[in-house]
């Protein structure tokens, strides 16, 4: 049996996506911009890291999207004294059955939220790297697979909080996007006001304050894995790959201390000074830009995609500090992958 072409489900799926945006954005509110993050990263396949103050909505916006897309949650609050068998689970030995049952942690469930992971210690950290890069974890020596689709959504505080522990680059790198909500302007902060005034008089809320109606899924799981799936069948062209290639490049000669751009023009912004992105970083970007191309009701992947998720991609990759700013656009208008983006020439990405 053939399979469905990318352009007919992309088209299939736009009332979905539009579905699932607006009820993101009924939650999340004044963050347009974000919610398509973090509803393209989840679509690529990837995982999805935040970083903000406390308070700012980062809970809000993964649960939102696990109960809008219907999949099993799991909150699990990362402290300093979290084991890794707290995350993963472990085996207890049954003398009923005289053999050892498996206490599956929080890591099986489809989407799961490690808040405030910078504060448990690295190993603990750890323990989510083989779920993130295999969806599988090992326990006792046996493979457990991971449900699918499979998500993970990490929060973190500012690393100049204090009793944080910093992400090492390896566990960075697992995370196809990092986020940052900001604080919401007027308009927006004044109807979070406002809707927790009426939720609290509300006598249909669960515990949570979540009202019956925020509780529906908008679509079925099989849909969303024929979303993932059709992504992955988005086509790119030969100048989209190179143009790719060339923003990688750019930062592998700034680390060697080569900051001209690929293709030589005499354009480029202040010396650049960061890590390189690997091949990894590579294909995060463009399964990201395919996302945001579907999202964008296209089969194809178009610069302007590429450019739309570079900074959340990249960045984190390429930070030779943590980040210390919390003004969001302050810090993407300055930023090192803003500098990559405007020392390659779209038209002309390696100079031929």
């Amino acid at each position: 049996m053939s399979k469905t072409p990318a352009v007919d489900i992309v088209q299939a799926s736009q009332a979905s996506i539009t579905a699932i945006l607006n009820k993101i954005e009924s939650v999340v509110l004044g963050k347009p911009k974000e919610c398509r993050l973090a509803l393209a990263c989840l679509l690529a396949q990837g995982h999805l890291l935040i970083e903000d103050l406390p308070g700012m909505g980062k809970t809000t916006l993964a649960h939102v999207l696990a109960t809008t897309l219907g999949l099993s949650y799991q909150r699990t609050q990362f402290t300093n004294d979290l084991l890794p068998a707290d995350v993963v689970g472990f085996s207890i030995f049954d003398n009923e059955t005289n053999r050892f049952e498996l206490h599956k942690g929080p890591i099986f469930n489809q989407v799961v939220l490690a808040d405030e992971i910078n504060r448990a210690s690295p190993k603990t950290q750890s323990a989510l790297l083989e779920a993130m890069a295999e969806q599988q974890v090992s326990i006792d020596g046996i493979t457990h697979e991971l449900p699918m689709p499979f998500f993970v959504i990490a929060t973190q505080n500012p690393l100049f909080h204090a009793g944080t522990y910093p992400l090492p680059e390896s566990q960075l790198d697992r995370f196809m996007m990092r986020l940052s909500l900001g604080f919401p302007d007027l308009k927006a902060e004044k109807q979070i006001l406002l809707n927790t005034s009426q939720r609290t008089n509300q006598t249909s809320a669960d515990s949570k304050g979540n009202s019956k109606a925020d509780n529906e899924a908008v679509v079925a799981e099989a849909e969303l894995i024929v979303m993932q799936d059709a992504v992955t069948q988005v086509s790119v062209s030969n100048d989209v790959l190179e143009y790719i290639i060339a923003l990688s490049h750019v930062s592998r000669r700034a680390y060697n201390g080569h900051i001209s751009p690929v293709n030589n023009t005499d354009e480029i912004a202040s010396e650049i000074s960061c890590k390189p992105l690997s091949p990894r970083a590579s294909k995060a970007l463009l399964q990201a830009a395919k996302a945001m191309a579907f999202i964008d009701n296209r089969d194809y992947v178009l610069p302007d995609d590429v450019q739309a998720v570079f900074y959340v991609v990249c960045q984190h990759r390429l930070e030779m500090q943590p980040n210390r700013q919390l003004d969001a656009s302050q810090l993407e208008s300055s930023s090192v992958a803003r500098q990559i983006l405007n020392s390659v020439d779209v038209l002309n990405p390696l100079g031929y």
